[in-house]
């Protein structure tokens, strides 16, 4: 049984961590018959889904960056470049902010990658079809791109393109 010490100390420290020990806490109160007039299982569904919460919150990020660093790879776009690099550094820090507040998502990036990965290149995909920027059969080939959890989360940008940019 943890303690209200641990309790509040897990989720100073990790609060995803800390929402899934107090719902199956919950669930185990209604278990052993506690006579306290609560909705236990609503209660414990709803500190639940803040972990969720944190959880989107990592997806979308991470699909905004591969979104983001595929366009910087292969648009010949000039004047949204710097966007794109300000778009990456800012959902970098936002992720680095939720793993700080909740270290236990860690283990959660592998499949974040694996389940974000194409749909943020879909959306780039997208983008660049829209402005013409790519051919349909460019297009197949970029859809099998992926990228890496480092290069997602570290510093990595991708080279500035071969080709000469234009002005969209």
């Amino acid at each position: 049984m943890t303690s209200m010490i641990d309790a509040k100390r897990l989720y100073d420290e990790d609060v995803v961590a800390w929402s899934e020990q107090q719902a199956e806490a919950l669930r185990a109160a209604a278990r052993g018959g506690s006579n306290l007039q609560l909705d236990w299982e609503n209660l414990a569904e709803e500190i639940e889904d803040l972990a969720k919460s944190y959880r989107l919150s990592l997806r979308s990020h991470t699909r905004r960056i591969v979104q983001h660093l595929f366009k910087l790879q292969h648009s010949p776009a000039i004047d949204p470049r710097n966007g794109w690099r300000r778009t990456v550094e800012l959902a970098r820090m936002e992720v680095s902010d939720l793993l700080d507040e909740s270290p236990s998502l860690k283990r959660d990036i592998p499949a974040v990658v694996k389940k974000v990965v194409s749909s943020g290149i879909e959306l780039a995909v997208r983008d660049l079809e829209r402005h013409d920027e790519v051919s349909p059969t460019q297009t197949r080939i970029l859809r099998r791109r992926s990228y890496t959890a480092e290069q997602i989360f570290g510093d990595w940008f991708p080279p500035e393109p071969p080709w000469e940019p234009r002005r969209r």
